[in-house]
């Protein structure tokens, strides 16, 4: 019999949806990217214009490994949903979030050659993989047992 986990190793529902979130957007960017590169390049993301042609030449090897490493950090995801623990959910967090933020570091300086919808449209986006992938590394709140905090008062 499984016994319960303890409050603090407990994975929160912002770190679920997190996680969950990274999974989706690994598997449409990843898959994408690695298997179709001229497509991705030409078209990316499609329903809301197409972005990456507008930053430059074609580069299949760029595009590729763009690519495997959204697969890459999807696959840690999908591990992280077998094997929950705080610690491994924290370092998940710290890789997708540093990632989300320097991807929209770089793009929030390069939009001049956008349009208006597809400059914000895509600050969006990005921002809010960002944020999912902070999520993951925010574990939930703990209440300390009544015991405890009465010793402390």
């Amino acid at each position: 019999m499984e016994h319960p986990r303890p409050a603090r190793d407990r994975i929160g529902l912002l770190q679920t949806v997190g996680l969950v979130g990274t999974i989706v957007i690994a598997l449409g960017v990843g898959v994408w990217a690695y298997v179709l590169p001229r497509e991705f390049y030409d078209h990316f993301p499609s329903l809301l214009g197409e972005w990456i042609s507008q930053d430059g030449p074609y580069n299949e090897h760029l595009i590729r490994d763009h690519g495997a490493q959204y697969l890459a950090l999807g696959a840690a995801s999908v591990a992280a949903l077998f094997w929950r623990s705080q610690p491994l959910y924290r370092v998940l967090g710290i890789a997708w979030g540093s990632f989300g933020v320097l991807h929209v570091a770089y793009h929030v300086t390069h939009l001049g050659h956008m349009s208006t919808t597809d400059a914000v449209a895509q600050m969006v986006v990005l921002t809010v993989a960002a944020v999912l992938g902070i999520m993951i590394a925010v574990p939930p709140r703990t209440r300390e047992p009544q015991e405890d905090h009465a010793l402390r008062a």
